[in-house]
């Protein structure tokens, strides 16, 4: 999963007038990478980070690459940072990995972690992009997106493990989160290590009323919230995958988008 450092020499701060050396990608939404003084875009790095694995998480052809534009185009509509999905996704099986051996298996905690958000497309601008705090009503209708994905994705054949990730991802492991209620082991294995993930990617992304947490703290954010908001095991998980997310992260946080 990791990409090795001394790989990657990572373009420092501004804008370039570039493209990815690898697909041709000029996208302003996405992040780049020098690589071997070539920029590389996140989405050809996180094709590689699978590779290895590639004929057990990809679904072949047009409709794996039509669920990943989808996506994307999710993200640049909630103005998330880079290939938040996708990013997540990759993320999510660096812990996976530790449980999970079956390929299928791994490949529905994949595609639900790709697809968490899919239900967002229901949620009007005026809700989704509101810079301040939402009200009652509004955080009423922005929790159906959790309902609206999973019925989207349910539709999808082969992908029931996925679409139980999609509907039980805003969970907590105490059981105040949402749609059910549900609290610790009730919550499918993808969605309680997804939940860690999803949490360390937004607390190190810029937003529009902070700038992004060092890997550090969000580290002890994650971890003093351990047995609340979180499973304890996906917790220990994540401490122990400490290198390799931090590495992750770093090389988010220092990509550059393209002018």
């Amino acid at each position: 999963m990791e990409t090795p450092p001394e790989e990657l020499a990572i373009a420092a701060g501004g804008h370039v007038a570039e493209k990815c050396a690898h697909c041709g990608s000029t996208a302003t939404n996405r992040l780049f990478l020098r690589e071997c003084d070539a920029l590389q875009c996140e989405a050809c790095l996180l094709d590689r980070c699978l590779q290895p694995h590639d004929a057990t998480l990809t679904i072949d052809g047009l409709y794996g690459r039509f669920v990943e534009a989808l996506t994307e185009t999710l993200d640049i509509r909630e103005r998330e940072t880079g290939l938040h999905s996708r990013r997540a996704a990759c993320h999510t099986l660096v812990l996976a990995r530790h449980w999970v051996t079956d390929p299928t298996y791994l490949r529905q905690i994949y595609w639900g972690a790709l697809l968490h958000d899919i239900g967002k497309i229901g949620i009007p601008d005026h809700i989704l992009l509101k810079q301040e705090g939402l009200d009652e009503e509004e955080w009423a209708q922005m929790r159906t997106h959790v309902e609206l994905g999973y019925h989207i994705v349910s539709l999808l054949p082969d992908l029931a493990i996925a679409s139980a990730l999609v509907r039980c991802h805003e969970e907590r492991h105490d059981g105040t989160g949402y749609p059910r209620g549900l609290r610790g082991e009730e919550i499918p294995l993808g969605a309680r290590l997804f939940a860690v993930i999803d949490t360390l990617d937004a607390m190190t992304s810029d937003r529009s009323y902070r700038k992004a947490l060092p890997f550090d703290q969000a580290r002890q954010e994650i971890v003093g919230l351990s047995g609340t908001q979180f499973s304890p095991e996906a917790v220990e998980i994540f401490v122990a995958e400490e290198a390799a997310l931090r590495q992750m992260v770093e090389m988010k946080c220092n990509a550059v988008r393209l002018a």
